[in-house]
């Protein structure tokens, strides 16, 4: 996993969704509905990833609830087959969602979805971790460029973007659902010496002001 000190980057699951939505609600305007982030999982092209806080002590496990079987008036077969059809919400996580980021590959090029940090945990490198954690995927896949439309107001994420040599392309006027133009956001291609000269400094910066060694699963 990619890891910070006592911090872990992982696959999002679906259990992960409500901690996610918190920390989409205190960061942005408007956020996705939980529908949006189930069907992003199913996404073969979209890779979420979540920034955890390791515990000191693994939660005891739960016994699972003694399943009833429902009555239904037409009998077994349709009571049996009400019952197999139901899916059983997924159990909330129990880890302290930090942080998530997403992207999507497509061909030769990682577009990031979406990305935010804990309100409480901010101005401790979890964002910019965010964001090496996403050009690493994009790396290990062999995109050529990575793309993303960010809020013309939000100063801080622009700046961020600007260090790591994103630059501005376009706009999409009146993008946000509250009429906010969305600036274009693209970096340099991936393998070329401009970006590696750039990025490799910022990476290996930021592993020695915040700590860890960075490595991803083999999965992503």
């Amino acid at each position: 996993m990619l890891t910070a000190v006592r911090y872990a980057l992982r696959p999002m699951v679906p259990g992960d969704i409500p901690q996610v939505l918190d920390i989409e609600r205190e960061s942005f305007p408007s956020a996705w509905p939980q529908s949006t982030y189930k069907r992003e999982l199913q996404n073969r092209l979209a890779h979420y990833l979540v920034l955890v806080q390791q515990p000191h002590e693994q939660p005891p496990e739960r016994s699972p609830a003694p399943l009833a079987l429902p009555r239904h008036p037409r009998g077994w077969r349709e009571t049996m087959r009400r019952l197999f059809s139901l899916q059983p919400p997924p159990e909330p996580t129990q880890e302290l969602i930090l942080g998530f980021v997403g992207l999507w590959l497509m061909v030769g090029e990682a577009h990031i979805v979406t990305l935010a940090a804990r309100g409480s945990q901010r101005r401790r490198g979890l964002g910019e971790l965010l964001l090496i954690a996403a050009i690493e995927v994009a790396l290990a896949r062999g995109q050529e460029v990575i793309t993303l439309e960010v809020r013309r107001s939000n100063e801080a994420a622009v700046s961020l973007y600007r260090k790591y040599g994103f630059s501005r392309v376009g706009v999409r006027s009146r993008y946000y659902d509250n009429r906010e133009d969305a600036l274009i956001m693209t970096t340099p291609p991936l393998s070329s010496a401009a970006f590696q000269e750039r990025y490799q400094p910022l990476k290996e910066a930021h592993r020695r002001r915040w700590g860890g060694a960075y490595s991803l699963p083999p999965d992503l």
